[in-house]
């Protein structure tokens, strides 16, 4: 019998026949499309005929077509649904698929080829398109080691395989630690909680086989629960929790795992000829250098917690005149923080929430896009891989365009956090396939379903991820879509979520939950001028996980990776009351793999672009500005990968920026 993931989806828009797929079917799967990358890349490296972009880099782009199907649907269901099964496939995957890779990095034969065209770049007659794919290609084989011989090329192919298998074990231990712990709510407890917490609360309560409400480490269940209880004793149950994510000792703890990866890292460089892995992992980036990205961070981080600090003594005020003693702790502070919003902005988010149903904000996801590129969504009635997921055909002109795929509420088979994946990606070689892509967020269930602002956001951010994917226009798949320097594949994301704050998406978008009526223009006024509330504290909390990664990936790796946090935070003068964003063991960016390491900052980087790129259309004729969109479009949106991204930058808006911006859309002011 065939299995249903290596056949040929005869399903709609081909996408993957999850209805048909068994957990048993990843592993035999996996073993069959790995001998058959293998065959077709001995067939590559040992072509008896002269290199050519054709039989070599094309012949590259092409195989491996089996495999990206086994692991579209496997990394897929692996972090959105996970089970006992798919974790352990995921520890026994891991280290197969690195030493797959591995070997094809270290083959002498195709590198020669490879190495060949690129010494002969001159001469190939190439498109700019396809010098770029040879540029890279060749690029990534001499940053996989494929210049390395002996001992050298042993050693880094152990590397490459630990590291597989710590970064797996980091995202397993984190999820583990983030499904096991609740904390049970009597009546009680959910004295000030407004209803839409109270009834997520219950919601978790029920996920988890509780009879009565409970608080979970999902982000948008806990974080609403530190804004609004007055129980001081369990924000502090609760944050202490949150914070021990991955630090909690025994099998999930995830310290000594963050201290072996940074080893295994600094050694990896330095066997590939760098200083340090931070100089390794910015080569490739808009960056550049460690320099850059520290000059960068600091000039936003002296402003932020010059802010932070004055936020934190008036909060401070706050908490004395209720009768608490002592500092602000961490778990005060979104308390006090709500309190002062709704003082200073008369904006109540449990007011607020009603008018943020998920549906009207993808709803208004969708209008900006049409509006923007001429995008049309339609449902569609299709297998998924679980019930929570919908899906929708995207059509241009009465074209295919795109399917999209949203995943968006919080389980405990779902891995923390929120992220954009395509199940295949744009190209047209070596035939023309449209993307399928998928958002995963963590949104907390509800009839009908509420979101906070920052949920909403959140929504947005997301899906301009998955409007890159969706309007890639390029040839070959390995620069297609979100293909493009780590720092830089955060700008249309970034920059989606200005329309979000545009006040005629929320004027019609941002309707009651159950009378239907607009949000008041009164609260919509309060909503955006409230738009920067808070920022000294949502900067600094960021600011600082950064600035900790850059120092850990900097020189050589500490041996102990939590006392090394405590001495870059004393030394920035880490407010008391503020912690790090993601503390290190549950920094999942940048241990769960190699995506974000040294690279946390790129949030930031990407900022810089999105604050000026969104400027660029208030300067023309508006959030919807017809030129201003083509040119997104078509400078950035649709062409991936294709050229360095200051290129693609400089095309859309016609220079680089500068920190100003940036600094201007937070509300901060350099000191």
């Amino acid at each position: 019998m065939t299995n249903p993931i290596l056949s040929d989806w005869t399903t709609r828009f081909q996408i993957a026949p999850f209805d048909a797929i068994s957990d048993d079917d990843f592993a035999p799967a996996l073993k069959t499309a790995l001998a058959a990358h293998n065959a077709e890349i001995a067939a590559i490296a040992d072509n008896p005929g002269p290199a050519s972009f054709a039989n070599t880099i094309e012949a590259l782009e092409g195989a491996g077509q089996a495999l990206d199907k086994v692991l579209s649907v496997f990394f897929s269901v692996a972090g959105a649904d996970s089970n006992p099964a798919r974790e352990g496939l995921q520890r026994e995957f891991s280290p197969l698929l690195a030493a797959h890779f591995s070997e094809i990095s270290a083959n002498k034969a195709l590198f020669q080829r490879v190495a060949d065209l690129w010494a002969r770049k001159g001469d190939l007659e190439l498109t700019q398109e396809q010098e770029r794919v040879l540029m890279l290609t060749h690029r990534d084989f001499v940053r996989s080691g494929a210049a390395l011989s002996g001992a050298d090329e042993d050693r880094l192919k152990e590397i490459k395989s630990r590291l597989a298998t710590l970064g797996t074990d980091f995202t397993q231990n984190l999820l583990a630690d983030e499904r096991d712990w609740h904390m049970e709510l009597a009546e009680d407890d959910l004295e000030g909680l407004p209803g839409f917490a109270v009834d997520a609360a219950r919601a978790a309560g029920s996920e988890k086989g509780q009879k009565g409400p409970v608080v979970t480490l999902s982000r948008s269940i806990i974080v609403p629960f530190l804004q609004f209880s007055p129980r001081r004793d369990l924000r502090e149950r609760a944050y202490v929790a949150w914070g021990a994510r991955g630090a909690n000792g025994g099998e999930t703890d995830n310290r000594d795992i963050a201290a072996e990866i940074l080893s295994l890292r600094q050694e990896r460089a330095a066997l590939l000829g760098y200083d340090s892995f931070a100089d390794y992992k910015l080569e490739t980036e808009m960056a550049g250098t460690p320099a850059a990205v520290r000059d960068l961070l600091m000039a936003v981080w002296e402003p932020a917690k010059a802010q932070a600090d004055a936020d934190a003594q008036y909060l401070t005020d706050m908490m004395q005149r209720d009768g608490v003693n002592g500092p602000l702790e961490p778990w005060d502070w979104r308390y006090y923080a709500e309190k002062r919003r709704h003082a200073e902005h008369d904006l109540d988010e449990a007011a607020l929430k009603p008018y943020l149903q998920l549906d009207r904000m993808i709803e208004a996801a969708f209008s900006c896009a049409t509006r923007l590129f001429g995008l049309q969504f339609k449902s569609l009635d299709i297998p998924l891989y679980h019930a929570d997921c919908r899906a929708w055909e995207v059509t241009r002109d009465g074209k295919h365009v795109a399917v999209f795929i949203g995943d968006y509420f919080a389980r405990g088979s779902k891995r923390s956090g929120a992220w954009c994946s395509a199940m295949r990606a744009q190209a047209k070689y070596p035939a023309d396939q449209t993307p399928i892509v998928i958002n995963v967020c963590n949104f907390a269930k509800g009839d009908p379903a509420l979101l906070s602002y920052d949920d909403a956001r959140t929504l947005f951010h997301e899906f301009g991820h998955a409007l890159h994917q969706m309007l890639s226009d390029v040839t070959y798949e390995s620069i297609s879509g979100t293909s493009v320097a780590r720092d830089f594949v955060e700008l249309p994301s970034q920059l989606y979520e200005h329309w979000l704050d545009v006040p005629e998406v929320l004027g019609e978008f941002a309707t009651h939950a159950e009378t239907g009526e607009p949000m008041p223009s009164a609260m919509l006024a309060k909503v955006l001028k409230a738009a920067n509330f808070d920022m000294g504290f949502q900067t600094v909390e960021y600011v600082a996980s950064a600035l900790v990664d850059l120092a850990f990936h900097e020189g050589a790796a500490p041996a102990d990776p939590m006392a090394f946090q405590a001495q870059v935070l004393g030394e920035l003068g880490m407010p008391h009351a503020i912690t790090m964003r993601h503390a290190t063991p549950h920094f999942a960016h940048v241990f769960s793999g190699d995506g974000y390491s040294s690279g946390y900052y790129s949030y930031m980087w990407s900022e810089v672009m999105d604050a000026d790129a969104f400027a660029s259309f208030e300067e023309a004729d508006g959030a919807f500005d017809v030129e201003r969109a083509k040119s997104l479009e078509q400078n950035i949106l649709s062409a991936g990968g294709s050229k360095d991204a200051e290129q693609l930058y400089t095309a859309f808006r016609g220079r680089l920026p500068g920190v100003e911006a940036l600094l201007q859309g937070r509300g901060l002011v350099a000191k």
